[in-house]
């Protein structure tokens, strides 16, 4: 009896009702040893609570013998009543009686443990088939759910023994000498689909071949970034195995290889640019520190809770074509954002623009291509690009003007942030050469970047985030910033002639953000601002090429229907004429107190009318080396451009805004307090830095013009 308990995998369900049972459950009742627990009464209690329930059909004993217990349960109906009571209106009654059709094989268990578990939980198949030759070991324990007492068990038999402890009324078959030529036939027969989690290669060929002779559905999960692979053999009897990743490779080939061989199959069946790097790393030490691939438990179940999902589509009959996906955990992870921001999903391929220069582009169109990634306020792109032979010229517009911008001292600030990216981009190709910047008789700036034949290490290192870098201003989450980090940032900006102040205590964030909410305020309700505000904000059916892609706000809906009313010039009037408004800056309000930190740069005032448009051009570069470093650090981060920025007197704040002079001289006067700006600094920008996800779209920039680069 001993042995027979070892080796046993179903429970014995016994109805007393009949006479040739009655014997046995008196004798296992007797039995020294035999543990009895009744469980009718308690279970029949949350049946009573169930509407619309089965018709008594008696009682049944079930002996556990690996446990050693009878159990008194209901009989199958009424039990599976009360435990699948829960999954009601998730699967209707109806789909749980058509899945109960299903019969399933699952080759594999270990991940095939997670899987087969989940579908006997879910109630969504009638009978299971489990395969797998090897035993419970230790090191098994860190991803199938069994315990120490399984030691020398076979898998499968551990799988369904966990099963039969859920439902004993489930049939579920087991073959301890897996899957192989001579056995595939008979493991597949009858059954409605296939799952395959097993580690050896050709037996994974093997199977597909079988399954694509008899028209059987594949589906497999990885366990590394939740890769889940699907092959509908019953639509698509001509597929090939792998969706013809292989080639035509057959699973005779493939018998016997070692682990070394067989990488190369094994890359070909995961993709090697897709897995995750560290799967890449161990498959590397596979046979040297490492015995197998690596798992882990929740990976595992996550491949349980995949497959079941592919398997209710398949049995419902649901849209479910051959293919792959990764749901992968770790980078959702990297998307986490406040409740209400758009998720990154929602971002739209930016084919328009990518990040990325033109395949073939010349080192001069590297060049041009990450000046123009740079920053400008609205995204108003304020220069002209060209290049004459070894020599690339950025020159500020002047004919583009608005109130914000005074005296082009935001637009001189974009023009330094291109050259900065221009610089960095020749150091990463090694073409750097010296820099002239200079105000034009005119009252324009001009910048030159001649190339040479120099580099610079620190530049180029930058070029990559040059190209990437981003506008980000979801909510995010604050938290403070390590002394190293700051470290960094202020060394950014000192390597390009400004100081970096900056706000990270919780009280001086708060005032920060009281502030700026009273510009954003004023921004809204002086009439000129507000036109411009909103002449640079576009829908997705706009040009966007140019202005600020109204997906970038990353606006909860709430804020969504806030600027629809804010658009409207006669709301705005009626809130200027009551002296209210004070909700218009609750965006910026909410944004700043989730900040790290504000990281405000200024620049020497060379003279008393202050820095100069070069100056300001200086402080642009900085700013967008600190951008860059806070960026590479994983920091999320957003300009902040106060309406009081770029004007250095009440008679400048009067020329922006005429209805608001007091307000914004009160503002400007408390935060260059706030912040310990001395007279002899002046302001270029400021930052915003949290943690938060990607951006969910990147602003485009205007087509590069011709570019003449003859000598």
């Amino acid at each position: 009896m001993a042995a027979d308990a070892a080796a046993a995998h179903r429970p014995l369900v016994l109805d007393p009702a009949a006479p040739s049972a009655a014997a046995a459950i008196a004798e296992l009742r007797a039995r020294p040893g035999v543990e009895v627990t009744d469980l009718r009464a308690p279970l029949r209690a949350e049946l009573a609570e169930i509407p619309d329930t089965p018709p008594p059909a008696g009682d049944r004993w079930v002996y556990y013998p690996w446990r050693n217990r009878l159990l008194g349960l209901p009989a199958e109906q009424e039990f599976r009543a009360v435990r699948l009571n829960r999954n009601r209106n998730k699967l209707t009654a109806a789909e749980q009686a058509v899945l109960a059709e299903l019969r399933i094989g699952v080759v594999g268990q270990s991940v095939g443990h997670a899987v087969a578990y989940a579908l006997a939980q879910e109630g969504v198949c009638g009978a299971l088939r489990l395969a797998d030759f090897d035993a419970i070991a230790l090191s098994n324990l860190n991803r199938v759910p069994a315990t120490l007492f399984d030691i020398g068990v076979n898998k499968a038999v551990v799988t369904a023994r966990r099963i039969a402890e859920l439902d004993p009324y489930l049939p579920v078959e087991v073959c301890t000498g897996g899957v192989d030529a001579e056995s595939v036939a008979a493991f597949m027969a009858g059954l409605s689909l296939v799952v395959e989690e097993c580690d050896s290669l050709d037996v994974k060929l093997l199977v597909r071949e079988h399954a694509r002779t008899v028209g059987l559905p594949v589906i497999m999960e990885t366990s590394d970034r939740g890769l889940l692979d699907v092959e509908r053999y019953d639509l698509e009897p001509e597929r090939e195995p792998f969706h013809g990743m292989l080639g035509g490779v057959k699973a005779a080939d493939l018998r016997g290889l070692a682990s070394r061989d067989k990488a190369p199959y094994v890359m070909g069946i995961l993709g090697a640019d897709q897995i995750s790097a560290r799967m890449g790393a161990s498959m590397v030490e596979i046979d040297e520190t490492l015995a197998a691939w690596p798992q882990l438990g929740s990976e595992v179940m996550l491949g349980g809770a995949l497959v079941a999902a592919a398997v209710r589509r398949i049995g419902l009959g649901g849209a479910l074509p051959s293919g792959r996906v990764r749901i992968d955990l770790e980078t959702e992870l990297d998307r986490l954002a406040a409740p209400g921001a758009q998720p990154a999903s929602a971002a739209e391929p930016d084919e328009l623009d990518p990040h990325l220069p033109p395949a073939g582009a010349t080192d001069v169109e590297r060049v041009l291509h990450c000046a123009r990634r740079a920053p400008s306020g609205g995204n108003a792109q304020p220069w002209t690009l060209s290049a004459d032979g070894d020599e690339i010229r950025i020159a500020l517009r002047t004919d583009y003007r608005t109130a914000l911008d005074h005296r082009f001292r935001g637009s001189a600030v974009a023009l330094g942030a291109a050259l900065y990216n221009a610089r960095a981009a020749a150091a990463a190709l090694g073409i750097l050469g010296s820099t002239e910047l200079r105000e034009s008789d005119s009252g324009g700036l001009i910048a030159k970047l001649r190339l040479g034949r120099g580099t610079d290490p620190a530049l180029a290192a930058d070029y990559p985030w040059a190209l990437r870098r981003e506008t980000n201003r979801r909510l995010g989450a604050g938290g403070a910033l390590d002394g190293t980090l700051l470290a960094e940032l202020r060394n950014a900006a000192t390597a390009e002639g400004a100081v970096l102040r900056i706000v990270d205590e919780q009280d001086a964030l708060a005032e920060a953000a009281a502030i700026l909410a009273g510009s954003d305020r004023v921004r809204y309700l002086e009439p000129a601002l507000h036109g411009e505000l909103f002449a640079e904000v576009r829908a997705v059916s706009e040009d966007l090429t140019t202005g600020i892609d109204v997906r970038s706000l990353e606006l909860a809906p709430d804020e969504q229907v806030a600027l629809e009313v804010a658009r409207r010039p006669d709301i705005m009037a009626n809130l200027r004429d009551w002296s209210g408004g004070a909700a218009l800056g609750d965006s910026t309000r909410d944004r700043v107190l989730a900040a790290a930190a504000l990281l405000v740069l200024t620049v020497p005032s060379e003279t008393a009318d202050g820095p100069g448009l070069t100056g300001y051009a200086r402080g642009g570069a900085a700013a967008e080396r600190v951008w860059i470093a806070a960026q590479r650090a994983g920091l999320a981060v957003q300009p902040i451009s106060p309406v009081f920025l770029y004007a250095r007197d009440v008679s400048e704040l009067a020329a922006i805004s005429p209805g608001f002079v007091d307000t914004l001289t009160s503002l400007q006067g408390r935060f260059l307090h706030l912040v310990g700006v001395p007279e002899r600094e002046t302001m270029a920008l400021a930052l915003r830095v949290s943690r938060a996800a990607d951006a969910t779209v990147r602003s485009r920039r205007r087509p590069l013009p011709g570019v003449d680069t003859s000598s």
